[in-house]
């Protein structure tokens, strides 16, 4: 099916009400890119993941009326030029081929995996001893793709490899995607909890937990005001993973401390090396000497066992 590109630049605040508008409008399938140059890694609690200034790519049957396409936008969305609306041609095959060039299976440890859907599997994925994850990129983070993600997804795999997984409960705080408690689920944990305030955040995992045949039962998606009311904030959670940014983490010390329960594994990523130490200074009543600090580039996991 041939294909037709739209493509705009606009700022953050316009984006909800455009969104609702391709929708409306039938678009296939709409891409988010970074229009100023300004990096988003794995976001904070509550933080929305998107730049101050998006370009929208959204793809539509070339069939489409692109004059009225272009005045319907106009008219739904305040503040959208309709000059700078650009259209250009694209095959579906160039389309798929390119997104498929960008996102590969990826492994992480020994046996995990994340395949993106719609790619064949390698061979050591598998595997009869392989987990494998059917995960695509969205605007919920956590594809396995950046660093503070794989830290956690090798810490995980490690976790398993000696059975510190197995029936456990696991509390993956500001989960994005909810891939690290899909992981932790697929791995042997019994049950999880995924924390996140964005609703973007908690549609995505519920979607990605059924794709990857996770019963209902086994995953709790959460906002951080229901998970305070939850058992498992006092002390029930047997396994923590935090993949937010340096600050929350700090500011949620509280919270995670107390949901940990006695010796439980505890995860700490989405830290640039230079701030290891303040979280790891912000966390020393909490995690058993010697916390565990890896680095993945600029980035590093701290990692421990809950104390007391």
């Amino acid at each position: 099916m041939a294909l037709i590109e739209l493509q705009l630049t606009l700022p953050q605040h316009q984006w909800p009400g455009l969104e609702r508008a391709l929708d409306d409008l039938g678009a296939l399938a709409v891409t988010l890119l970074d229009a100023a140059d300004e990096p988003i890694l794995e976001p904070a609690a509550g933080a929305t993941p998107l730049w101050q200034t998006l370009t929208v790519r959204a793809l539509f049957d070339a069939a489409v009326d692109q004059r009225g396409l272009r005045a319907a936008l106009a008219e739904q969305c305040a503040g959208v030029d309709p000059e700078g609306l650009r259209f250009a041609a694209v095959a579906d095959a160039d389309w798929t081929r390119a997104w498929m060039d960008g996102y590969q299976p990826m492994r992480f440890g020994e046996r995990l995996w994340v395949v993106p859907s719609g790619l064949e599997a390698p061979a050591a994925a598998r595997s009869a001893d392989a987990v494998v994850l059917e995960l695509d990129p969205g605007l919920a983070f956590g594809s396995g793709t950046h660093a503070t993600t794989a830290l956690c997804l090798r810490w995980l795999d490690a976790l398993a490899a000696v059975g510190h997984l197995q029936h456990r409960v696991v509390l993956d705080y500001g989960a994005g995607s909810g891939i690290l408690a899909i992981a932790a689920l697929k791995l042997g944990a019994a049950h999880a909890l995924a924390v996140d305030h964005d609703p973007q955040a908690l549609t995505a995992t519920c979607d990605n937990a059924q794709r990857n045949g996770i019963a209902p039962a086994r995953i709790e998606v959460l906002t951080p005001a229901a998970f305070d009311r939850h058992p498992a904030a006092d002390r029930g959670s047997e396994v923590v993973l935090a993949n937010i940014l340096a600050g929350a983490l700090i500011a949620l010390e509280p919270t995670l401390r107390k949901a940990a329960a006695r010796g439980a594994p505890i995860a700490l990523s989405g830290v640039l090396v230079d701030q290891a130490d303040e979280v790891a200074a912000a966390w020393r009543g909490a995690l058993a000497a010697p916390a565990s600090i890896t680095a993945d580039g600029d980035w590093v996991r701290i990692d421990g066992v809950r104390a007391g």
